[in-house]
Parts: C-alpha cells; sequence; structure tokens
C-alpha cells in the first residue's frame, strides 16, 4: 500500500474516532437532560430517579448491590435510600433468610406508572433501528455494554475521591497493595 493510501487509511480512521467521541458526547448530553427532565416530573433528582430504575429493573436489592449498579460510595447510596424512604418511594427491609442482611425494595403503590417514559422512548428506539441488521445491533449492543462498563468503572473511581480528586486513604491504600503484587 502506498503511503497516500495509508496516511488516508490513518486519517479517515481519526475523523471517524473524533466523530464517534463528539455524537457520544452528544449522546449522553442528550440522555442526561432526558433523565434530567423525567425526574423533574416526579420531583426527584435524575440520581433518585435512575435508582428508581436500576430497582424497576433488578428488583429489590441491597445498599452495597445499590452501589455496585451506579457506582456510587456506599455513604451517598445511603443518602440517596434515605431520600427515597423519605418520599415513600422505597422501604428498608430485613431479609428473611438473613435477618442481618437489610434490603431495598420499592413501595409499589406510590411508584406506579413512574415507568410510562420508558416505554415511549422504547418504542422509539425499536422504530429507529427497524431496518438495521442483526449483525448491525450486535454490534451496537457489545458496544453499548463496554461502554457502559468502563463508565460503570470511571465513576467508581470518582467517587471514590475526594472533592480535591485525590483517592480516599482507604482506596489509596488498596492501590499501593495491587501495585507491589
Amino acid at each position: 500500500m502506498a503511503d497516500s493510501q495509508h496516511g488516508n487509511i490513518r486519517n479517515r480512521r481519526r475523523q471517524l474516532l473524533d466523530a464517534l467521541s463528539i455524537a457520544g458526547r452528544e449522546s449522553s448530553t442528550a440522555t442526561v437532560m432526558f433523565h434530567t427532565a423525567i425526574a423533574e416530573k416526579a420531583g426527584l433528582t435524575a440520581t433518585d430517579a435512575k435508582t428508581m430504575d436500576i430497582l424497576a429493573r433488578h428488583g429489590s436489592l441491597t445498599a452495597g448491590e445499590l452501589s455496585s449498579h451506579t457506582g456510587l460510595a456506599t455513604a451517598s447510596v445511603t443518602s440517596l435510600i434515605d431520600r427515597l424512604e423519605a418520599r415513600g418511594m422505597v422501604r428498608r427491609v430485613h431479609d428473611r433468610a438473613d435477618r442481618r442482611r437489610v434490603i431495598v425494595e420499592t413501595v409499589r403503590e406510590n411508584t406506579e406508572g413512574d415507568t410510562s417514559f420508558f416505554g415511549a422512548m422504547q418504542s422509539t428506539i425499536e422504530a429507529l433501528v427497524k431496518d438495521f441488521s442483526d449483525k448491525q445491533l450486535e454490534t451496537i449492543l457489545e458496544f453499548m455494554r463496554r461502554t457502559t462498563d468502563r463508565v460503570h468503572a470511571i465513576t467508581a473511581e470518582l467517587s471514590a475521591k475526594g472533592k480535591t480528586g485525590h483517592a480516599a486513604p482507604s482506596v489509596q491504600r488498596k492501590t499501593k497493595k495491587t501495585r507491589t503484587r
């Protein structure tokens, strides 16, 4: 392959990667604004609303499991549960099998109908991708799953850092141990 063709291929790839980065940022912004609008309609924060979505999709979870799903520090999740509990949207219950374990569950009578916005979005997405092949959908799905995994990891890392941007002392100790192995 001639140097100019190789350069054109590299240039095209750089253009595609840059466009993908911009499209991802625009999609992220649109999604945050969508979830903020939904949350405001319900009188919640976007984090509160997304936590309710997690509980709707996964069922009852412990605070630790919510921390894993959100990427938020456990102290933040405790405050989050407190807010939702004060609004009557969730309750803490003891696990019947292990009374020491506390599970967060939705209060169905206070949250019914809160998923109607997501049904409309589901219909919109299905109409959008109706002409995509199964292979294209598999590629998009793989990309979304990998991106989500990375975003969760970065969120957890950011949540573990203090306002100064430095890892909390317990996180720093774990990092040092990991590095010495």
